[in-house]
């Protein structure tokens, strides 16, 4: 791939699109539906946000057929052309409106994450990756199909300041500042789901962590995380995941 390709994208179309890819390679991605959202590059929109054309895979995204959507759903940019997932505005809509400080939104609907959102009990402090979410998870309860822009105030008051939801009966959620952040906030919490569904399944009694140790390795999470939402700051985990996805995914960044 050459690097006149990549320059050519401004950064937010060219990490949503790495974004897109990683989540299919690492088999989070459920057909056409489910989405990745990110701010949209201010020359295309001052308050709009970018989304997948609606029909095409995650492997199929790339950064300049993403679509750019103001927060009316008003279409700006579709070269696709088939427009988006009336679905996907309503929830990523409502972040973006409501939350000045995300950069980024990602919903995604895996086995083991819709298995947990089923779960009365959440996540439960099993591991260090679960330890990361303790306390720090918001819940939003199952309405239907997400068709109804009158749920946009409801999720909204539920995810409240956190970065991370569980939309109950349904899949997951994360909010971040930049698509990194975002991305591997999801990455660990699709672990964490992994993790509690095998080990609930496996029949041995489990063994939980006290609270107090839990909240002790979230604070440690929080500090070691702390400007991993900062587009100003350099994030060495997200430039793996982005060597990982341009090696593997060059047309991305067509």
């Amino acid at each position: 791939m050459k690097h006149d390709t990549v320059a050519t994208h401004p950064k937010e179309r060219l990490h949503l699109a790495a974004a897109y890819r990683l989540i299919a390679h690492f088999g989070l991605d459920d057909s056409i539906f489910t989405h990745i959202s990110a701010h949209a590059p201010a020359e295309e929109a001052e308050h709009g946000f970018l989304i997948n054309p609606f029909g095409l895979r995650f492997d199929e995204v790339t950064a300049s057929n993403l679509v750019t959507v103001d927060l009316d759903g008003t279409i700006i940019r579709d070269n696709y052309g088939k427009g988006i997932n009336a679905a996907g505005f309503t929830i990523h809509s409502a972040v973006h409106a409501a939350r000045k400080d995300v950069g980024c939104v990602l919903h995604t609907h895996t086995v083991a994450g819709v298995a947990v959102s089923s779960m009365s009990e959440g996540i439960l402090p099993l591991n260090q990756w679960s330890m990361q979410f303790h306390n720090r998870v918001a819940f939003h309860d199952y309405e239907g199909i997400a068709l109804d822009l009158s749920e946009r105030e409801r999720l909204v008051a539920d995810l409240g300041d956190r970065k991370v939801m569980i939309l109950r009966n349904h899949g997951l959620l994360t909010c971040g500042g930049t698509v990194g952040e975002a991305f591997a906030l999801m990455f660990n919490l699709e672990r964490t789901c992994k993790a509690q569904v095998a080990l609930m399944s496996s029949g041995s009694k489990l063994h939980r962590v006290s609270d107090a140790v839990a909240e002790h390795t979230a604070s440690q999470y929080d500090r070691a995380t702390k400007d991993r939402g900062n587009p100003d700051v350099p994030n060495p985990e997200w430039e793996a995941y982005m060597r990982l996805a341009l090696k593997h995914y060059p047309d991305l960044a067509e």
